[in-house]
């Protein structure tokens, strides 16, 4: 079975570029979120084996979200997305236990990588 992967960006065309490289390289994209509030709920709902999570977005941020969700699972696998710029705030969630980052504009090649390296 392809490995589930839940998207969370707040920008739908972020969204979608990610879903649209992890589809085509073979992974199921289980569900998307817009912020960190309802990145949580999806990932109680759905358990995906993948979250890529922005940082930067309204309501709840990234990181607030990623410390949710490692205190559901601890076991928890999260790949920040982050924009150019903003090394202090991956080094925050790197030590709130995500498993890598990908910097905007996403390469695909790039995702793929992290996403198989993190699921390794």
């Amino acid at each position: 079975m392809a490995q589930s992967v839940l998207i969370v960006d707040d920008a739908a065309f972020m969204r979608m570029m990610i879903k649209d490289i992890l589809i085509k390289n073979g992974y199921n994209v289980v569900g998307e979120a817009e912020n960190g509030n309802i990145a949580v709920e999806k990932y109680k709902e759905l358990t995906p084996d993948l979250v890529t999570m922005d940082i930067t977005m309204p309501e709840k941020d990234g990181i607030t979200a990623l410390k949710e969700i490692k205190a559901l699972n601890p076991d928890a696998t999260v790949i920040m997305c982050s924009a150019m710029g903003q090394q202090a705030m991956v080094i925050d969630a790197i030590q709130a236990g995500a498993k890598d980052f990908i910097v905007k504009p996403f390469q695909a090649d790039r995702v793929i990588e992290a996403v198989s390296k993190a699921l390794a």
